[in-house]
This record gives C-alpha cells, structure tokens and sequence, in this order.
C-alpha cells in the first residue's frame, strides 16, 4: 500500500526530533527507551480522528496515552510490566483542588524532616522488603535507600490513593536521579531539595495537562490502564465484553537481540536493584527475558519471534480492518531480523505502508533515525547496528 509523501516528510520530521522529552507528564520518570512525545501526536494527528480509539500495548512511561487523551481521542494502554503501568495511571490521573492542596501541605511538612537518624519501627518494615531492595546496602545507595523509606513511611499520613501515587512517583522520580547510573554520592540535603522541587514541578505540569483534556469535547476522553502481555489482549474483557476494536495502534515493542533494563536501575558499578518496584509499591520478581520477549543470548532468537507472532497476531484480532499500527523498533541485526519482524507482521493479517517517496526517510522508503541517548546503548561501541530505530507502518488486511 502506497501513501502520499506529505505524510512520510510530517511522521519523519517527528520521528527525527531530537529535542529532549518535555511537557505535560511526560518527565514525571524516564522510562527506558521511550519515544518523543511529537511523534507519538502527529501519529495520531495522521492516521486517527477524533473520538477514535487509540491502543498501546506496551505502553511503557504512557507517552501514546498521554498524548491520545490531549488529542481527544479514547485509549487504551497495556502492559505486563506493573512498573510502566503504575507511571502510566499517575501520569494520567487528575487531581482536585483539595488532592493538590494535600501535596502541598505534604511537600511543606516532611522532606525537610528526613534524617538518617530516623529508626522508628515503621521505618524498619518498609526496609525489610527482601529482594525489592536488593543491592540498596551499597556505599552509595544504602544512605538514600533509608531517605526514600522515610519518605514511604510519611505517606501513611495521607487518606487519597490518588495523592498517595501522585507522591510515591516523585519519590520514584528523585530516587532514579539518585541512584540509577549515578558515579557520585547524592547527599540528603540535595535529596531533599530535589525531592520537594519535583514535587512543585510535577503538580504544574499535571496541571497543564489537565488543562488540556478537560477543553476536548465532548466531554474529557476516556483511558483504560491494564496490566497484561500483549499476547492475551484480544482476551481481555474490555475488548470481549464491549466489542471493542483499535482505530489506531501506536507502539514500541520489545527490540530483538538488544538489552533494555525496563526492570532495574543499576547502582553503584553496574549492579541491579528492584528498587523502583519498592517505592512504586508493584509487584516484580521476573528477570529480563521475561520484559524483552526471551534471551538475546538464544540462538536465531526464536522465542522472541515466537512471541512477538503470538502478540501480533491478538493485536491484529482487536484492530479494526484497515486500521493503521504505527511502531518504533530497533534491530541487533537488521538485515535479518527486520525481515523476519516484518514476515511476522505479514502473517498476523497486515501490510506494511511503502511510502510513495524517499523523501527524509534514509532507505528502502523507510523513516531511520539515530537512536537519542538512551541508558541502554553503550555510546562506547560506537554506530553499532542497534543504535539505529525504524518506524514501520502497517495496514490491517
């Protein structure tokens, strides 16, 4: 299938924004290997209208149903990972006037009350959460570990789940900038600081955003956040129950044979910890093959083809025909794993969108951009083969 030019010099000059992730809700975390926000709207902008149904199924730090939701369009957005799931809800979740008013008085009265010294009971069963704090005793974790405890122990104080989240997210938020690839110590003045300007800075930009669906009409769009594998999407009872079908599908898979950390922050030289998991107050326990569709160490990488067959082919059962799948991957080994990717795209029931021109796009009528800094490319080795990302468009049949 062939479209205009038009469309692939608009989706490339997006796609090709090198402008650093801001806006809205997008930097409450940093999710690993996110998407721009601008590519994610003008996605929508090309192939959906208002009022459509926009899905993610690896919804990751939620930039697709943050920006589907200021479009006025209804989403949905999945995940297996309970990590991406919690960020997603408290990037998308309004608050009153009275929950805001509870951050403020929260933001006003504890952090500057977190000390190293606190060894109140309450302290101690939060820091006995086995493996979630695993490897926190490091020289220079174990410090601000016993800073983000109290700061979960102060939480108790507050009545609203919402605020609750709206909180844990800018601890979990501070707590990443602490901690994760961090070479020097964070002190608990600097902690502290960061901690109650994050705080401020979060609630304006929640505002923003609120500001901004609540002017859709009719009515604010309505999301839908589901923690599942992608695989059983078309079981879920949202889309069985009320017949649902997609009108656009906006995503980021799982890149094949590349090493994402979507579970783990590494502290002190490298070393894994569940810390995020902790502070978020989700559920982890799997290990990294469970988040990247199986080993990269596998020969041919069959279970990632398996699976991502498997998950393409419940998409494709939950997208309307002729709906548009919009993705953004990245291959160890392109020549041949881009193949096999799109064979198993053929086989679920789509046809990829050849654009009419080359135009921006760098080959094979295809949008290619340098992969931005991202905490799980090693800048070290150099323009390796996964340090490039592609977008692929595709039909449904």
């Amino acid at each position: 299938m062939i479209i205009e030019n038009q469309t692939i010099e608009i989706l490339a000059k997006s796609a090709l924004d090198k402008k650093p992730i801001s806006g809205l809700t997008h930097n409450f975390y940093r999710y690993p290997a996110r998407f721009s926000p601008s590519f994610a709207s003008t996605a929508i902008q090309l192939f959906s209208k208002h009022g459509d149904l926009i899905l993610d199924p690896y919804v990751g730090g939620g930039t697709t149903v943050i920006e589907a939701m200021v479009a006025g369009r209804r989403v949905i957005g999945a995940d297996l990972n309970s990590l991406a799931v919690f960020v997603t809800r408290v990037k998308t979740t309004p608050l009153t006037k009275r929950e805001k008013k509870d951050v403020i008085l929260w933001n006003e009265t504890y952090p500057t009350q977190f000390s190293y010294q606190d060894a109140s009971e309450k302290l101690d069963k939060v820091l006995c959460e086995g493996d979630k704090i695993k490897n926190l005793t490091l020289p220079k974790a174990r410090f601000i570990k016993k800073i983000i405890a109290t700061g979960l122990v102060s939480l108790n104080s507050i009545e609203s789940q919402k605020v609750k989240n709206f909180l844990r997210c800018a601890i979990l938020k501070t707590g990443q900038r602490a901690l994760d690839g961090r070479r020097t110590h964070t002190s608990l003045t600097e902690f502290r600081e960061k901690l109650s300007q994050n705080v401020y800075q979060m609630l304006e930009e929640l505002r923003d955003f609120q500001r901004l669906i609540y002017r859709q009409k009719p009515g604010k769009p309505r999301r839908k956040l589901i923690e599942s594998d992608a695989s059983q999407i078309d079981k879920l009872p949202i889309f069985l129950r009320e017949n649902l079908k997609a009108d656009l599908v906006i995503t980021s898979p799982p890149y094949p044979g590349i090493h994402i950390l979507y579970h783990r922050w590494q502290v002190d030289g490298r070393r894994e910890t569940p810390a995020p998991y902790w502070i978020a107050g989700c559920q982890d326990g799997q290990g990294d093959s469970y988040y990247n569709f199986g080993s990269r160490q596998q020969p041919e990488l069959r279970s990632y083809f398996d699976t991502s067959l498997r998950t393409l082919k419940a998409i494709r059962n939950v997208i309307r025909d002729g709906g548009y799948i919009v993705q953004m991957m990245a291959f160890k080994n392109p020549v041949d794993h881009l193949q096999r990717y799109l064979d198993n795209m053929k086989k679920a029931g789509f046809t990829e969108v050849v654009f009419s021109s080359g135009g921006i796009a760098e080959r094979n009528n295809r949008i290619w951009r340098r992969v931005p800094n991202r905490k799980w490319h090693a800048s070290l080795q150099g323009n390796t083969a996964s340090s490039k990302e592609v977008v692929l468009v595709h039909k449904a049949n």
